[in-house]
This record gives structure tokens, C-alpha cells and sequence, in this order.
């Protein structure tokens, strides 16, 4: 299995439920593939560079997960297929970008007191 990285941006009309519903569709079409999430983000609304669609903004989310390349062609199917996806790109990690990623990973979560 392979290690990979997707982030998306979602249009930015959508309401909380949609882009959620959004997001987990995505996340059961990954594990239908028998792929499995390690880590996921959700990074809010943010501004785009430039405009997308007249959109000047949108909803970024980030996917870390182990799965086929066949996983990942099925995932990128489905982006171009949804019209409430406005970009997404897709990253295969090797061994650096697996320990960076790592460790953005445990910097996000929060520390617990004791």
C-alpha cells in the first residue's frame, strides 16, 4: 500500500451538513477501496490565489490515507464528476514527506493536561 495525500477545495455556498456529507462521502469511497484515512483536516474557509468558478474563496479539506493507486484514480474520478468540488490535487509520500507529515500531524492535536 502506498501512502498518499489529497487536499480539496469545496465550493464555498454550500452549507455545514453538505460539506460534511461531502467529506464523508469521500472518506467511505477511500475505505470502499479498502484504503484506510490515517489523518484528516479540515482547514476551514480560506481565500483562494486567484478565483475558481467567480468563487474568491472555499472550503479546504485534507486527507492522509494508505491505499492502491486504484483507490486513488476512483477518488479523482469522483472530484471531476461533483461540481462541489472546485480543485483537488493528490500527493504520493515518500519516506521524508511521510515524517514531515507525521509530524504536522502530532503538532495539530491537541496536548491534554495531566
Amino acid at each position: 500500500m502506498n501512502h498518499y495525500e489529497t487536499v480539496f477545495i469545496l465550493n464555498p455556498v454550500l452549507s455545514d451538513t453538505q460539506t460534511e456529507e461531502a467529506v464523508k462521502k469521500y472518506e467511505s469511497l477511500v475505505v470502499s477501496h479498502e484504503g484506510k484515512i490515517v489523518h484528516k483536516e479540515n482547514w476551514g474557509l480560506k481565500k483562494l490565489a486567484y478565483p475558481i468558478q467567480n468563487k474568491n474563496s472555499g472550503f479546504y479539506h485534507l486527507f492522509q490515507y494508505e491505499a492502491e493507486g486504484s483507490a486513488v484514480d476512483a477518488l479523482e474520478v469522483e472530484f471531476r464528476r461533483d461540481e462541489k468540488v472546485m480543485r483537488y490535487l493528490t500527493v504520493k509520500l515518500d519516506i521524508h514527506a511521510k515524517a514531515w507529515a507525521e509530524k504536522r500531524k502530532n503538532r495539530k492535536e491537541p496536548k491534554v493536561k495531566a
